[in-house]
């Protein structure tokens, strides 16, 4: 089987699986987890980094950087300041680190991204030397302007964070994978593996899930699930399925045995 590596940016990952770290019941559970799902990048909330004490532990004690490709994200950003505030603390937090997740949310209770300030975000963070991942709405046209601003993924929301309702406009999302040339990250709404297997079967370069694993009655097993899942999913994607069409026999009709 050829070699079928993710790209972002100027970094390959052979995983296309990628985890949060937040909503699991310790930090041992979430890195097992983590370990089992075979992810090879790990997103972090900025705004969960304890900076007052230097005493606490946080995520990033048990998740090593020379493991994992650490992902910080700007989660529970409601405008741009804080936003491009959060990006930056997490590249100083990383020694550097240009990747970023970018997040700038409607409301608390939603958790819909608001596009026109995800723009105006990307915009001075790209300037910034950022590497912006970023999460959006399915909307095409918003999912455009952001790779033309060059963000270097596009992350549409399969549903609202949490929900595990799955793709709920799956034309939406078809639409920008078909048409956006930087890597498709499904991220939020996955509920269980048949979700991300059809993320994958659909073409998105990647699934981006936490939830579907931390909050599942057993997350260890889940984890390995969505392993299979996405490689399952991108695999038969690269198969190619057959064309929808209507009855056609399996076995051809030429010397059948008449009764």
């Amino acid at each position: 089987m050829k070699k079928d590596d993710l790209c972002i940016s100027n970094k390959t990952f052979s995983s296309r699986l990628l985890v949060g770290t937040g909503k699991y019941k310790d930090e041992i559970e979430a890195l097992k987890s983590i370990e089992i799902s075979g992810a090879e990048i790990v997103t972090v909330a900025v705004r969960r980094i304890d900076f007052s004490n230097k005493n606490s532990q946080s995520i990033l004690d048990f998740i090593s950087p020379d493991k994992f490709t650490i992902l910080p994200n700007t989660a529970g950003s409601y405008n741009v300041k804080d936003a491009v505030r959060m990006a930056k603390l997490g590249r100083e937090i990383l020694g550097g680190e240009e990747l970023v997740k970018l997040e700038v949310l409607n409301d608390p209770k939603t958790l819909l991204p608001n596009m026109d300030l995800t723009i105006k975000a990307a915009e001075i963070l790209i300037k910034e030397n950022f590497d912006v991942m970023v999460y959006c709405t399915s909307d095409y046209e918003s999912c455009k302007k952001l790779e033309d601003l060059g963000c270097v993924s596009i992350m549409p929301l399969a549903a609202p964070i949490g929900s595990g309702l799955g793709i709920i406009e799956p034309d939406k999302i078809q639409k920008i994978i078909d048409s956006v040339s930087v890597p498709v990250i499904i991220d939020a709404g996955i509920g269980t593996a048949s979700d991300a297997s059809i993320a994958m079967e659909m073409g998105a370069d990647a699934v981006l899930l936490n939830t579907a694993i931390a909050k599942s009655k057993n997350p260890l097993d889940m984890a390995m699930s969505m392993k299979l899942a996405v490689q399952s999913g991108r695999l038969s994607f690269k198969s190619g399925r057959i064309p929808k069409s209507n009855a056609s026999p399996s076995s051809p009709l030429s010397g059948i045995i008449e009764s």
